[in-house]
């Protein structure tokens, strides 16, 4: 089976949710990556080491216009004869994956989390992820966005055959004038572990003591819609139903009561650590592990004892 898996580069470098998309469509099939934007070829390479046999890259498109996007995918998925069509289901992937799904008039699948079954059902957190379903698509080709963080990354050897890929996409729809980036040691959408606060710190001047154990960490730091919202934060933070929602493999909530909109953006967390003042907080109910108490004393306790064991490793 051909497989086709779309990558976004245009930050220039490959992320890890890419990786683990390229390696997702290379256990379905041969894996072909198409990928727009300026990156150096050598890194593209690696990207053998996760399944991927050929890289096609489209140096002359390099703006975010989703349209153009997909017409690029469109044309790589005809070029090789693609059955299947994986994406990350990230902001980019949420954008393109539908309209590359309705031009193709190929099925989709919207934030999978495990490979498809025998039967070609595919498994998708359903009901803002407190159940699972499976969705099996009955038409020839098929469009699949991957859930990041759900399968994992295994680093292999190998490398992938890079090629210039050119396609008329025809004149863009429309044209960007400002692209803000996402600054931070850590990404928050890329990020195994995250250490995240609500309004239980009272104030943006106390979010020091949030910051100083995600660094100790090698963490991302989040926050809750109300703390966007009213401004302590800046909105790329905001993890929940309305914000990012992420799988890292810890995550850390101080004074956050855990509404089911929160809960909705990072229930798909390995484990979760609630730190709340009252022992009633609802999100003490999906909690791996819970302490009753005053966040600013719990955190910097918990950052000296990191900062100890890093001392002593």
């Amino acid at each position: 089976m051909s497989v086709l898996v779309y990558i976004d580069t245009l930050n220039g470098k490959i992320a890890k949710n890419a990786m683990e998309a390229v390696q997702y469509g290379s256990k379905i099939g041969e894996t072909t990556v198409v990928t727009n934007g300026s990156i150096d070829h050598e890194e593209l390479k690696s990207l053998g080491s996760v399944g991927a046999k050929k890289v096609l890259v489209h140096t002359g498109l390099t703006n975010h216009d989703a349209t153009q996007v997909s017409k690029l995918v469109n044309a790589a998925a005809n070029e090789i004869g693609a059955e299947t069509i994986v994406f990350s289901q990230d902001l980019s992937g949420r954008a393109i994956a539908p309209r590359v799904s309705a031009s193709m008039k190929a099925g989709l699948v919207s934030g999978a989390i495990e490979l498809p079954a025998e039967d070609g059902s595919v498994k998708v957190n359903v009901f803002s992820g407190k159940a699972f379903g499976k969705v099996k698509v009955k038409t020839s080709k098929k469009v699949i966005a991957l859930t990041p963080n759900s399968v994992g990354v295994e680093i292999g050897s190998g490398e992938a055959t890079v090629e210039n890929f050119d396609a008329d996409l025809g004149a863009p729809s429309m044209t960007v004038k400002e692209v803000k980036k996402q600054e931070g040691d850590v990404l928050l959408p890329e990020a195994e572990l995250v250490v995240s606060a609500g309004r239980g710190l009272k104030g943006p001047e106390n979010w020091g003591i949030v910051e100083d154990l995600a660094k100790s960490l090698g963490a991302a730091t989040a926050c809750s819609r109300p703390v966007a919202d009213i401004g302590w934060r800046p909105h790329h933070e905001h993890v929940g139903q309305t914000g990012v929602a992420i799988r890292p493999n810890l995550y850390i909530a101080a004074g956050i009561s855990g509404a089911i909109q929160h809960l909705a953006g990072v229930n798909g967390s390995k484990v979760i650590v609630v730190i709340n003042t009252d022992p009633e907080a609802p999100f003490f109910k999906a909690a791996d592990y819970g302490i009753v108490g005053d966040a600013f004393e719990v955190l910097p306790k918990l950052t000296a004892e990191i900062e100890k064991l890093k001392a002593q490793n």
